[in-house]
């Protein structure tokens, strides 16, 4: 069959004259399209592939649509489907790659005349490169004219036949690298387009999922959404552990790939950046940079690692980033150890130099501003003999003329980090060159600093200006001390400040081995005065206190010099209009007045503020104001610092103010500077007003904390009364009970003597002894009575007194009860008293009838005896229930102790178990706002991946609602059982 394909592709003559390549692949597109068996169709486009690098235009041209069909009609055949792409790759792809042993492939191709082939045009390879671009690009458009050609790729990466997956990311990633932003854009509206993507990582054939980092490299270059959604597919976690599988920095190419892929992700993106620094992959950088003792023999692989891992690191503290990210990314390198293994690096022997520079530039950046951090690098000592501090040893590369280049620029950068918003390590600095601190048996950084700026050497009389300049950024006290240095010049001649020197190797260069006339030498000198004496009136009257300064800087600015001149001048007009803005008057010779007086008359106003202009102007000025690392290209161009361009920024248009001023106006300037002072008093008033305030509200707010909890206290005494109150209400029944027992035990016994008809006249003797006992216990009775009602009473008045101190009407209705009760047990007594009274009249008139009797039956005599014997046992029985009525109180009594001992017990842990409950409640509150926060969160990050067109599964937006609902519903529940 396939021989047949041939000849009739070939046409099936051997003589004759032979198809040029056009035709031959015109006729293989033909049996491509019109073929209907498979393998027919398979043949031909692996003839295709085998012919699409040496007839790229031609097979571009006429197979393209072709083979997107195949693309989209035999998905059921891996092995076209690979043919197609591969010559998909080959009419679209710019790079020039080794050739694959296609023996295959070249036996299925047909053979075509030399004839028909590209003639070899004698072009430069600049013209062939650019001609070659010029086709992927315009192959790639026409591949991009119709956008579902992009998802139909996407759709075939899901195939895990590797015939299939591998050329797909080949020619995804050449597309990318042709129209970048126009793939990126298909991909992102495509559902699920980034994951499918992110699945080549985790695939287990090596060679798909390095060039999977590849494609993914160029499709994150310059997109922050895409980069968003990468990282939020957990690349961080992925590439972090296909590093660590490699070896680290001691791994090949594909650590360099996934150092560049993370590069990607993390610069210039602050979501991503927050995402790496929260999910604690900072941490995970430290073993990277452990390097061992012996140095020798780095290959070059692992100084390109190395050299990415270091760029890496600075990417999370580039002081391009916000403050606030830098910072916190600054604190977490230094918990974890890992500026610590940086300052290592930094100090070992054998790195090589590009390694070493990068270890500064790094270090630099990460103490920047950070004061815990710069603290810790000024404690670094180098593993010398003597120690010396890490800052000296590296002062001693930066002016050392025999250094590289790049590695003094670092240095420089370095110290400037180190001094940057660290007013202690300016301090240290300064107080190097102060007389009382000087060690003459140490090199000190001052000392180094001073070496440097008097050297012959004019780079590093630069850095060092620039360097003591930095010292003293916007700090007054260090201006003010750094007056007080003093050199010695020669012997025999008086020491002269710091200050003076300056000056004079400006003005008396030709006396100084003419070191002034070295243009990189006076704007380093000029950049460190202007620094020195701008907002520092004592600094401008020392300045101006040498007669010579003066005329000098006049003389410099009138006079018509060469173009390298020019920024001497306009750094002279800067200088000496900082010491017409910052003069205080204090000399009578140099007032603002008359120093605008002077230019006036020898310069011009309008000349002064041309040459002034003169350094905004420059070229290199620009440059050095972009970022705060020194980077020149050469040393002659190591002009202009960064910081000093800020100062110039700020004091140009003021000085031009200054210089145009006339008196009356600086007047009404002084006036109006006085109005600002008095508001500001004014302002300082109102601060101390509102800070008095404050602290009142805060008073009054623990006043109303104070108050709150003795309510709470109050509330929780009205529950103990009442709870005592309920107590003395059970007791009051129980007495209640008993006290009506004896009432019916006593009017029985008077009952029974009321039926007595006769008495013998010989007993009445006996009877009234009897009676007179009865008198006795009913005597006692009574008292009992007495003491019963006497504790009622007592009763009643703690339950008055108990009502008193409740809140609301329950108490008083229970109380009214108890009087009731109270009455009505008292008018029962005051009954059984006249019963009583009663049974004493029928005694009396027993007696009187037994008087009167004279004889009485003797029957009735033995029945008396026996009912006077039955009373006396019930009169013993009342004596034992009186008794048992007392023990009984009494043990109610210290019922009563005992229950009031373990409601103040309870009552102390019902208080601790609410204000545990009020804690819980409050932790409750709180987790549950961070629940609604990160719900919220999950709902944005939704919609926005809805936007961004990624497909939201609707289950799981059913699922966060009904979590949503539930947590709602719970809420609801906790707010009625608070109710309750």
């Amino acid at each position: 069959m396939t021989m047949n394909f041939f000849r009739g592709v070939m046409g099936g003559q051997p003589a004759g004259p032979q198809p040029t390549g056009a035709e031959t692949i015109h006729k293989l597109c033909d049996r491509v399209a019109s073929s209907t068996l498979l393998e027919d169709r398979r043949d031909a486009v692996r003839a295709l592939k085998s012919l699409s690098k040496k007839y790229r235009l031609e097979v571009g041209t006429q197979a393209m649509d072709h083979l997107v069909h195949i693309l989209q009609t035999d998905r059921s055949d891996s092995e076209i489907l690979g043919y197609a792409l591969d010559t998909l790759y080959n009419i679209i792809c710019n790079d020039e790659e080794e050739e694959q042993d296609e023996s295959e492939d070249m036996a299925a191709a047909p053979p075509i005349p030399v004839s028909g082939k590209h003639k070899n045009v004698p072009v430069s390879d600049e013209n062939a490169q650019k001609q070659e671009e010029d086709l992927g690009v315009l192959f790639t458009d026409k591949f991009l004219g119709d956008s579902e050609n992009v998802t139909l790729l996407l759709t075939l990466l899901e195939e895990f036949d590797f015939h299939v997956r591998w050329p797909g990311v080949k020619l995804l990633t050449a597309l990318l690298k042709n129209q970048c932003n126009q793939v990126q854009g298909v991909i992102l509206v495509s559902p699920m387009g980034v994951s499918r993507l992110m699945d080549l990582l985790a695939d287990s054939r090596e060679v798909i999922r390095n060039d999977g980092l590849l494609l993914l490299q160029q499709l994150t270059k310059g997109n922050a959404a895409i980069q968003k959604i990468v990282a939020f597919e957990n690349a961080f976690e992925r590439l972090l552990d296909i590093i660590t599988e490699e070896g680290s920095s001691d791994g090949g190419i594909v650590v360099e790939d996934c150092l560049l892929l993370l590069v990607n992700l993390l610069k210039n993106n602050s979501s991503n950046q927050n995402f790496f620094k929260e999910g604690s992959y900072i941490q995970r950088m430290k073993p990277w940079f452990e390097v061992g003792d012996d140095n020798s023999g780095w290959s070059a692989q692992k100084v390109t690692n190395l050299h990415l891992m270091l760029q890496l690191v600075r990417v999370m503290v580039s002081p391009v980033n916000s403050p606030g990210a830098t910072s916190s990314c600054q604190k977490s390198m230094y918990q974890c150890g890992l500026l610590q293994q940086l300052c290592t690096i930094l100090m070992a022997t054998g790195v090589p130099a590009d390694i070493l520079t990068e270890t500064i530039n790094t270090v630099s950046e990460v103490i920047r501003g950070s004061q815990i951090n710069q603290d810790y690098f000024a404690s670094v000592n180098a593993p010398s003999n003597p120690p010396r501090p890490a800052i000296v040893v590296l002062l001693m590369s930066m002016v050392n003329e025999r250094q590289p280049f790049v590695l003094r620029c670092a240095v420089l950068y370095c110290f400037q980090c180190f001094l940057y918003k660290n007013q202690k390590g300016q301090g240290e600095i300064v107080a190097t060159l102060l007389p009382s601190t000087i060690d003459a048996n140490s090199i000190s950084a001052g000392q180094l600093l001073c070496g440097g700026l008097f050297s012959a050497d004019s780079l590093s009389n630069w850095c060092a200006a620039v360097a003591l300049a930095h010292a003293l950024q916007d700090n007054l006290t260090q201006k003010e001390q750094l007056l007080r240095v003093q050199l010695a010049t020669s012997l025999g001649k008086p020491p002269v400040s710091l200050l003076q020197q300056c000056t004079n190797i400006l003005s008396q260069g030709d006396k100084i081995n003419r070191r002034g006339s070295k243009v990189q030498t006076r704007v380093g000198l000029l950049m460190l005065l202007c620094t020195w004496i701008s907002n520092c009136p004592i600094a401008v009257t020392h300045f101006l206190h040498n007669q010579e300064n003066v005329p000098f800087l006049t003389g410099q600015i009138s006079e018509n010099l060469g173009e390298d001149e020019r920024l001497v001048q306009g750094l002279c007009a800067l200088l000496l209009g900082i010491c017409i803005y910052y003069n205080d008057n204090s000399l009578e010779n140099y007032t603002k007045e008359k120093l605008k007086q002077l230019i006036e008359k020898r310069i011009g106003k309008e000349n002064f503020v041309e040459k002034l202009g003169f350094v905004t102007k420059h070229e290199l000025y620009s440059r050095a104001a972009q970022k705060p690392q020194p980077v020149f290209p050469s040393p002659e161009q190591m002009l202009f610092d960064h910081e000093f361009t800020k100062l110039v920024k700020e004091l140009e248009g003021v000085i031009t103010k200054a210089v145009h001023k006339t008196s009356e106006e600086e007047k009404k300037e002084e006036e109006v500077k006085k109005t600002l002072e008095q508001h500001d008093s004014i302002v300082i008033q109102y601060k101390d007003l509102i800070r008095d305030q404050d602290t009142q509200i805060q008073e009054l707010r623990e006043q109303v904390s104070t108050l709150s909890l003795n309510s709470e206290q109050m509330q929780n005494q009205i529950t103990q009364q009442q709870s005592q109150i309920q107590q003395h209400k059970d007791q009051y029944n129980i007495l209640k009970l008993k006290l009506g027992k004896d009432s019916q035990g006593l009017s029985s016994s008077q009952g029974e003597g009321a039926h007595v008809n006769g008495l013998h006249s010989e007993e009445l003797s006996q009877l009234r002894e009897e009676v007179e006992e009865l008198r006795r216990q009913h005597t006692l009775q009574h008292t009992q009575l007495s003491d019963k009602d006497s504790l009622i009473n007592t009763l009643r008045c703690g339950a008055a007194a108990a009502a008193q101190t409740a809140e609301g009407g329950a108490g008083g209705s229970d109380n009214t009860e108890l009087l009731g009760e109270v009455e009505s047990l008292r008018s029962r007594v005051q009954a059984q008293c006249a019963e009583i009274s009663q049974l004493q009249t029928e005694r009396l008139e027993l007696i009187r009838r037994a008087e009167a009797v004279s004889s009485a039956d003797t029957v009735t005599v033995s029945e008396l005896e026996s009912r006077l014997a039955a009373q006396t046992t019930e009169a013993e029985r009342l004596k034992e229930e009186c008794r048992g009525l007392r023990e009984g109180h009494a043990g109610l009594e210290q019922q009563l102790a005992s229950a009031q001992s373990t409601v103040a017990i309870e009552q102390t842990e019902k208080t601790k178990l609410q204000q545990e409950v009020q804690e819980s409640k409050k932790e409750q509150d709180d987790l549950l706002m961070l629940l609604a926060d990160q719900d919220q969160k999950i709902l944005n990050l939704k919609q926005r991946l809805r936007d961004l067109g990624e497909t939201i599964d609707e289950d799981e937006d059913e699922l966060d609602a009904r979590d949503q609902f539930g947590e709602d519903d719970d809420d609801d529940d906790e707010d009625e059982d608070n109710n309750d």
